[in-house]
C-alpha cells in the first residue's frame, strides 16, 4: 500500500486496526474520532486529529490517502462506510495483521480487519467491514456477511454461514454447516450446533435462545 491511511475511530477497534497497519509498516496519517476527549491526543504515536466527518481531512482520500472505518458500533461502521462511498467515492482498505494467515484463495471484500494469528482458510468468504479477532478461525467454504464481528478465538466450521451485522462472541464455536442469521448474536464461549434465526441471541453449550 503506497498511500498512508486515515483511520475513522480511535477506541478499541481503532487501536487493533492501527496495530495491524503498523505491523505491516504501513504509514497511518492520523485517526479521527467523535470523542472530543481523544482529539488532540496520540495513539501509538499517531495523532487523533478530529471528528470522523472532518471534511478537510477526508478530502485527502483517493489520490493521497486510504481509509479504514474502525468505529466500535456496527451501525456506525456501516453508515460511515456508505458515506465514504457516496460522498468521497472512497472504498475502505483491508487491515490484515502481519501475523494473520489469509489464504490466497479466500475471498475478502473491503474494509475488513483480520487480527493477529487469525486464520481465514482457502474458499472462505468475507463481505465488507467484517472484524475478525485475534486467533479466530474461519474454515473452508464458510461465509461471513458484511459488517459481522467474529470475536477473538472463535471458530467457524466448514460451510458455516454468518449473516450481515451478526456477532460471534470470543471463543465461540459454530459447528460445520450451521447458519447464523442477520443481526444474530452468539455469546462468548458458546457452542452452536443448530441454526440461529435472524436477530436471535443464543448462549451456552449447546447454545440456546436467551
Amino acid at each position: 500500500m503506497e498511500n498512508p491511511v486515515i483511520i475513522l475511530g480511535a477506541q478499541t477497534v481503532g487501536t487493533a486496526v492501527l496495530d495491524a497497519f503498523l505491523s505491516n509498516d504501513i504509514v497511518v496519517y492520523c485517526l479521527l474520532d467523535d470523542d472530543k476527549s481523544l482529539q488532540g491526543t496520540e495513539l501509538l504515536d499517531v495523532p487523533v486529529m478530529g471528528n470522523t466527518d472532518d471534511g478537510e481531512l477526508l478530502k485527502l482520500l483517493g489520490k493521497k490517502c486510504e481509509v479504514f472505518v474502525a468505529t466500535d458500533d456496527t451501525a456506525s461502521r456501516r453508515s460511515l462506510t456508505q458515506m465514504l462511498r457516496s460522498e468521497y467515492e472512497a472504498v475502505p482498505v483491508n487491515a490484515i495483521h502481519q501475523r494473520a494467515s489469509v489464504a490466497a484463495h479466500a475471498t475478502l471484500g473491503h474494509g475488513n480487519y483480520i487480527g493477529p494469528n487469525a486464520v481465514v482458510v482457502g474458499t472462505a468468504t468475507l463481505g465488507d467491514g467484517c472484524l475478525v479477532g485475534a486467533n479466530a478461525v474461519v474454515e473452508a467454504r464458510a461465509t461471513v456477511g458484511s459488517f459481522a464481528q467474529i470475536g477473538s478465538g472463535a471458530l467457524l466450521g466448514a460451510d458455516v454461514q454468518v449473516g450481515e451485522l451478526a456477532f460471534i462472541g470470543a471463543g465461540a464455536v459454530v459447528v460445520a454447516g450451521v447458519k447464523i442469521g442477520d443481526k444474530a448474536r452468539v455469546g462468548a464461549g458458546s457452542v452452536v450446533v443448530a441454526d440461529v434465526p435472524n436477530g436471535q441471541t443464543v448462549f451456552g453449550n449447546p447454545a440456546v435462545k436467551v
